[in-house]
């Protein structure tokens, strides 16, 4: 299934997507992430999702990603969203995204990044959006290629705080269509 078919609506990240959260937080998603979280700091992440997508000032949104058709219409199959960041000096708009295994491999990543990027367009912000996903993630890395972002090359982050990857720095140009 391509990009073109595969049909995914964005929502609000909610009080009720914890669960969500926690099905995200499975050891084979968070691999190049520095490995699960544990119980409080999933509990911390859940709230500043909560609070990111209620604000309206521009800085972010998390989003559930919805399977929009076929047999698994209305299942959530994931998370995506933008947040500001400074990076080199710079604010930008820093997007990530995780989809549940038993739905990888479908375009679903993609689709729900595209619709992401609408999003962080429309607010009219910040010039960038960047990703950073571990240079050994193929499936991220895949994913802002088919998105349109361009590779600027390895960088060192550190994610979560004290835990130090080696990332690709992925770039939109968010100013253009």
């Amino acid at each position: 299934m391509g990009i073109d078919t595969v049909k995914v609506r964005i929502e609000p990240w909610s009080e009720d997507d914890f669960e969500l959260l926690c099905a995200v937080n499975a050891p084979e998603l968070m691999d190049h992430l520095g490995g699960p979280e544990t119980e409080e700091q999933l509990i911390m992440r859940h709230q500043r999702y909560v609070e990111l997508s209620a604000d309206r000032t521009g800085r972010g949104r998390m989003f559930r990603i919805v399977l929009a058709e076929g047999d698994d219409a209305g299942r959530s199959a994931g998370s995506v969203g933008f947040w500001e960041q400074t990076w080199d000096g710079e604010q930008i708009y820093e997007s990530g995204w995780a989809v549940l295994p038993a739905f990888q491999g479908r375009g679903i990543a993609t689709a729900a990044t595209l619709a992401v990027i609408e999003r962080a367009r429309a607010e009219r912000r910040h010039r960038t959006l960047h990703a950073f996903p571990s240079v050994d993630n193929v499936a991220s890395n895949a994913v802002c290629r088919k998105a349109g972002f361009t590779l600027l090359g390895e960088r060192e982050v550190e994610y979560p705080p004290g835990n130090v990857l080696r990332s690709h720095d992925w770039r939109l140009d968010l100013t253009s269509s």
